[in-house]
This record gives C-alpha cells, sequence and structure tokens, in this order.
C-alpha cells in the first residue's frame, strides 16, 4: 500500500477522494484502490458548483492539519473526485498529522 502523499521540499501533496454534499465535513481514513494507489477519503456538505467543494475541502484540510487555509490548494483534479492537494509546511509534521487522521 502507498502512502496517500508525496514529499516536497517545502511541504506536501496530499491525495484526497472527496464526496460532496455530505451531511458533515470530514477527513476520514485511507482507502486504496484498485490499482494500489491510496488516498484519504473526505467529506464536505459543499455542493460541486463553481469551486464550493474545493473550497469547503481546502479549509477542512487546513484546520485539521494545523495549517493557514492559504498553504492549502487543490492543484489536480477540480472537478473530479480524486484530487491532489498542495500544502505547504513543514514535510515532517504534515505526515505526522497525516498518519494521525489515517487512523
Amino acid at each position: 500500500m502507498s502512502a496517500p502523499f508525496r514529499l516536497r521540499a517545502d511541504g506536501i501533496d496530499l491525495f484526497i477522494r472527496l464526496t460532496p454534499k455530505s451531511s458533515v465535513d470530514r477527513l476520514g481514513g485511507v482507502e486504496t484502490t484498485a490499482d494500489a494507489r491510496s488516498h484519504l477519503k473526505a467529506r464536505v456538505r459543499a455542493v460541486p458548483e463553481n469551486g464550493a467543494a474545493n473550497a469547503a475541502l481546502e479549509r477542512l484540510v487546513a484546520k485539521a492539519l494545523g495549517v493557514p487555509a492559504s498553504a492549502v490548494s487543490v492543484v489536480a483534479g477540480a472537478t473530479a473526485r480524486l484530487k491532489t492537494l498542495r500544502v505547504n509546511g513543514d514535510p515532517a509534521a504534515l505526515v505526522t498529522s497525516i498518519k494521525a487522521l489515517g487512523r
């Protein structure tokens, strides 16, 4: 199983499977797809229109990882369920926070 993130010099790229129009905003555990790639599961109440779900996801991830909202951005998959978020910050601290979320 691969990790749901990729390390970068200035942070991480986090792989997420997003479910919009949920009843709660929540980050869940890690799921592995058939091609052995791992994603962190996320649910947001926002609808997938005009970037609302992506913005809600960015705020949710920022809060969960303890970084400013400006440090999180969707860099791939803006209109897809599988997304890549770039999170700027200390990579070691971010990995520790992500591992705690995946339990």
